[in-house]
Protein backbone atom coordinates (compact mmCIF):
# COMPACT_ATOMS: atom_id res chain seq x y z
CA UNK A 1 0.00 0.00 0.00
CA UNK A 2 1.48 3.91 -0.94
CA UNK A 3 1.44 6.76 0.86
CA UNK A 4 -1.72 8.52 1.26
CA UNK A 5 -3.69 5.56 -0.30
CA UNK A 6 -6.23 4.67 2.08
CA UNK A 7 -9.40 6.63 3.33
CA UNK A 8 -9.27 10.35 1.97
CA UNK A 9 -10.85 11.34 4.93
CA UNK A 10 -8.13 10.15 7.05
CA UNK A 11 -5.45 11.83 5.04
CA UNK A 12 -3.88 14.71 5.93
CA UNK A 13 -4.51 18.06 3.72
CA UNK A 14 -1.48 19.57 2.33
CA UNK A 15 -1.98 23.88 2.25
CA UNK A 16 -3.00 24.07 -0.76
CA UNK A 17 -5.90 22.19 -0.02
CA UNK A 18 -6.62 23.91 2.65
CA UNK A 19 -5.72 27.18 0.93
CA UNK A 20 -8.76 26.31 -1.84
CA UNK A 21 -10.81 25.31 0.86
CA UNK A 22 -10.99 28.16 3.14
CA UNK A 23 -10.77 30.68 0.25
CA UNK A 24 -13.68 28.60 -1.28
CA UNK A 25 -15.77 28.72 1.96
CA UNK A 26 -15.15 32.78 2.22
CA UNK A 27 -15.69 33.32 -1.45
CA UNK A 28 -19.11 31.49 -0.98
CA UNK A 29 -19.88 33.55 2.51
CA UNK A 30 -19.48 36.55 0.18
CA UNK A 31 -21.50 35.52 -2.48
CA UNK A 32 -24.21 35.18 -0.25
CA UNK A 33 -24.02 38.42 1.26
CA UNK A 34 -23.78 39.83 -2.27
CA UNK A 35 -26.20 38.42 -3.86
CA UNK A 36 -28.59 39.12 -0.64
CA UNK A 37 -27.86 42.81 -1.76
CA UNK A 38 -28.67 41.91 -5.42
CA UNK A 39 -32.09 40.04 -4.90
CA UNK A 40 -32.86 43.76 -3.16
CA UNK A 41 -31.95 44.82 -6.65
CA UNK A 42 -33.21 42.55 -9.25
CA UNK A 43 -36.69 43.39 -10.64
CA UNK A 44 -37.07 40.48 -13.14
CA UNK A 45 -39.05 37.73 -11.40
CA UNK A 46 -37.11 35.19 -13.46
CA UNK A 47 -33.93 36.91 -12.52
CA UNK A 48 -34.62 36.95 -8.71
CA UNK A 49 -35.16 32.91 -9.07
CA UNK A 50 -31.63 32.67 -10.48
CA UNK A 51 -29.94 34.16 -7.87
CA UNK A 52 -32.05 32.39 -4.94
CA UNK A 53 -30.78 29.30 -6.81
CA UNK A 54 -27.15 31.19 -6.48
CA UNK A 55 -27.55 31.87 -3.14
CA UNK A 56 -28.60 28.15 -2.85
CA UNK A 57 -25.80 26.76 -4.20
CA UNK A 58 -22.77 28.69 -1.86
CA UNK A 59 -25.12 27.90 1.29
CA UNK A 60 -24.34 24.60 0.16
CA UNK A 61 -21.10 24.62 -0.27
CA UNK A 62 -20.30 26.64 2.94
CA UNK A 63 -21.64 23.95 5.16
CA UNK A 64 -19.80 21.26 3.25
CA UNK A 65 -16.54 22.86 3.22
CA UNK A 66 -16.66 24.52 6.45
CA UNK A 67 -17.26 20.69 7.61
CA UNK A 68 -14.09 19.62 6.43
CA UNK A 69 -12.26 22.33 7.71
CA UNK A 70 -13.66 21.87 11.47
CA UNK A 71 -13.11 18.15 11.03
CA UNK A 72 -9.29 19.06 10.24
CA UNK A 73 -9.26 21.70 13.50
CA UNK A 74 -8.90 24.88 10.80
CA UNK A 75 -11.23 27.81 12.01
CA UNK A 76 -13.76 28.71 8.81
CA UNK A 77 -14.11 32.75 8.24
CA UNK A 78 -17.01 34.09 9.95
CA UNK A 79 -20.75 34.30 8.04
CA UNK A 80 -21.56 37.80 7.28
CA UNK A 81 -25.28 38.68 8.26
CA UNK A 82 -27.35 38.63 6.33
CA UNK A 83 -28.98 41.58 4.48
CA UNK A 84 -32.34 42.82 5.09
CA UNK A 85 -34.85 42.76 2.19
CA UNK A 86 -35.63 46.45 0.38
CA UNK A 87 -37.76 47.34 -1.72
CA UNK A 88 -36.77 47.97 -5.10
CA UNK A 89 -38.34 51.32 -5.27
CA UNK A 90 -36.77 52.52 -2.25
CA UNK A 91 -33.38 52.06 -3.69
CA UNK A 92 -32.42 55.41 -5.66
CA UNK A 93 -32.30 55.10 -9.28
CA UNK A 94 -28.94 56.24 -9.47
CA UNK A 95 -27.68 53.68 -6.96
CA UNK A 96 -29.47 51.08 -8.55
CA UNK A 97 -27.88 47.96 -10.27
CA UNK A 98 -29.64 47.07 -13.38
CA UNK A 99 -30.65 43.54 -13.99
CA UNK A 100 -28.49 43.49 -16.78
CA UNK A 101 -25.49 44.57 -14.97
CA UNK A 102 -26.62 42.11 -12.11
CA UNK A 103 -26.50 39.30 -14.84
CA UNK A 104 -23.16 40.32 -16.37
CA UNK A 105 -22.18 40.17 -12.62
CA UNK A 106 -23.36 36.61 -12.29
CA UNK A 107 -21.60 35.46 -15.54
CA UNK A 108 -18.15 37.01 -14.02
CA UNK A 109 -18.34 35.52 -11.26
CA UNK A 110 -18.96 31.61 -12.67
CA UNK A 111 -16.15 32.06 -14.88
CA UNK A 112 -13.98 32.62 -11.53
CA UNK A 113 -15.61 30.08 -9.80
CA UNK A 114 -14.94 27.81 -12.81
CA UNK A 115 -10.95 28.63 -12.90
CA UNK A 116 -10.94 28.02 -9.13
CA UNK A 117 -12.39 25.13 -9.27
CA UNK A 118 -10.82 23.48 -11.58
CA UNK A 119 -7.37 24.62 -10.14
CA UNK A 120 -8.72 23.64 -6.86
CA UNK A 121 -8.91 20.21 -8.86
CA UNK A 122 -6.17 19.95 -10.40
CA UNK A 123 -3.61 20.31 -7.27
CA UNK A 124 -5.54 17.91 -5.15
CA UNK A 125 -4.33 14.82 -3.71
CA UNK A 126 -7.64 13.92 -1.61
CA UNK A 127 -9.49 12.23 -3.89
CA UNK A 128 -12.43 13.76 -1.82
CA UNK A 129 -11.44 17.05 -1.83
CA UNK A 130 -10.46 16.51 -6.24
CA UNK A 131 -14.27 15.40 -6.40
CA UNK A 132 -15.88 18.22 -3.97
CA UNK A 133 -14.61 20.82 -6.27
CA UNK A 134 -15.52 19.02 -9.33
CA UNK A 135 -19.37 18.71 -8.07
CA UNK A 136 -18.97 22.82 -7.91
CA UNK A 137 -17.74 22.84 -11.38
CA UNK A 138 -20.70 21.23 -12.41
CA UNK A 139 -23.02 23.07 -10.61
CA UNK A 140 -21.56 26.23 -10.97
CA UNK A 141 -21.75 25.02 -15.29
CA UNK A 142 -25.68 24.08 -14.79
CA UNK A 143 -25.81 27.92 -13.33
CA UNK A 144 -23.74 29.70 -15.94
CA UNK A 145 -25.39 28.01 -18.33
CA UNK A 146 -29.11 29.23 -16.46
CA UNK A 147 -27.72 32.89 -16.95
CA UNK A 148 -26.86 32.54 -20.26
CA UNK A 149 -30.05 31.31 -21.26
CA UNK A 150 -31.73 34.57 -19.40
CA UNK A 151 -29.60 36.94 -20.86
CA UNK A 152 -30.51 35.31 -24.38
CA UNK A 153 -34.30 35.60 -23.16
CA UNK A 154 -34.09 38.73 -22.05
CA UNK A 155 -32.38 40.14 -25.16
CA UNK A 156 -29.61 41.22 -21.88
CA UNK A 157 -26.57 39.50 -23.82
CA UNK A 158 -23.76 42.06 -24.99
CA UNK A 159 -21.84 39.72 -27.66
CA UNK A 160 -18.81 40.47 -28.80
CA UNK A 161 -18.47 41.01 -32.56
CA UNK A 162 -19.55 38.46 -34.61
CA UNK A 163 -19.10 36.76 -37.88
CA UNK A 164 -21.66 36.64 -40.04
CA UNK A 165 -20.06 36.49 -43.71
CA UNK A 166 -17.54 34.21 -43.67
CA UNK A 167 -14.55 35.38 -46.21
CA UNK A 168 -14.33 32.60 -49.17
CA UNK A 169 -11.25 30.73 -49.26
CA UNK A 170 -8.46 31.46 -51.41
CA UNK A 171 -8.08 28.81 -53.88
CA UNK A 172 -4.18 27.88 -55.11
Amino acid sequence: MGILSGNPKDEPMHYGEISSLWSASTVAKGIVSFYQGYLNHAGDKDLKKLIVDYIDQAKQEIKEIDEILQDNGIVAAPMMADRPKVNLEDIPVGARFTDQEITAALSADTAVGLVACSGAMAMSMREDIGVLFAKYHVARSLLGNKTLKLLKEKGWLIPPPLLVKRPEPVKV
